[in-house]
């Protein structure tokens, strides 16, 4: 079994970096850069989304992170349990979580494509009010008129997602959330004030004549012109989760304890 892990360049990760090198040496694991089988990310949450989007989002491979972080919500195992993780890793002992990547296809002068573990958020380019019509499979949803929208992963509806009453959708469904931020509804302008949860086999086609700017994962990208943006879950990853890891268990420990 080959590792390649993912580390943040702080006292704490790189202790439990030390004690990550002797399990994997203990339990006859390989540690490289190329060719692996199992990524790890040491560290919050903000290395998880890291080390997918340095993974390329491969879905051939395993993720699983070590918090060494605050809140952890990506990061499955503790710094006291990694002899127990290496333990159960040599014996296959730990399910799978597949959760969804969503590809957003930006159609400008040439077309980009990026993809978010998370989230990806749209905004005017000045802070101005956004106009962003809104179609799912080219039928009309609205046109949105505020601050700006966002949308969502399953697994980031517990992200920036929730910070604007989006609601929490388990991992596994693999759905977009279109949430709004700070929506206009007024005599002239109608906009939806609540979030709406799209499948994942459905397109998200989005249009405006503002100069954007797109938040993919907390990195910002920005167009004077569009002629339209898609988004939608295209791609699957994998990761490791312990057998007696629970989605509504980990809502209660992160959120209400």
């Amino acid at each position: 079994m080959k590792l390649k892990i993912f580390c943040n360049n702080n006292v704490k990760s790189l202790k439990v970096l030390n004690k990550l090198k002797e399990y994997a040496k203990k339990y006859g694991m390989e540690i490289v850069n190329n060719n692996y089988d199992i990524a790890i990310a040491i560290g919050g949450d903000g290395s998880f989304l890291r080390m997918t989007k340095e993974c390329d989002f491969d879905e051939n491979i395993l993720y699983v992170g070590i918090n060494t972080g605050t809140l952890g919500f990506a990061q499955e195992i503790y710094p006291d349990k990694l002899e127990e993780f290496f333990e159960r890793l040599s014996k296959k002992d730990y399910k799978i979580e597949k959760v969804g990547i969503q590809e957003t296809k930006v159609y400008s002068d040439y077309v980009e494509t990026f993809y978010s573990l998370n989230e990806i958020v749209i905004r005017d380019e000045d802070l101005k009010v956004l106009k962003l019509n809104i179609e799912i499979d080219d039928i009309k949803l609205e046109t949105f008129v505020g601050d700006g929208v966002l949308f969502s992963t399953s697994f980031g509806s517990t992200a920036y997602n929730l910070c604007y009453g989006g609601s929490i959708v388990y991992n596994d469904l693999s759905t977009l959330q279109i949430t709004p931020i700070a929506p206009l509804n007024n005599k002239f302008y109608k906009t939806l004030f609540n979030s709406v949860i799209i499948p994942k086999n459905r397109k998200i086609t989005l249009t405006t004549d503002n100069s954007i700017v797109i938040m993919i994962d907390g990195e910002n990208v920005i167009y004077e012109h569009v002629d339209k943006i898609e988004t939608k879950i295209n791609k699957i990853i994998k990761l490791i989760r312990m057998n007696d890891y629970d989605w509504t268990k980990k809502i209660n420990e992160k959120f209400l304890k």
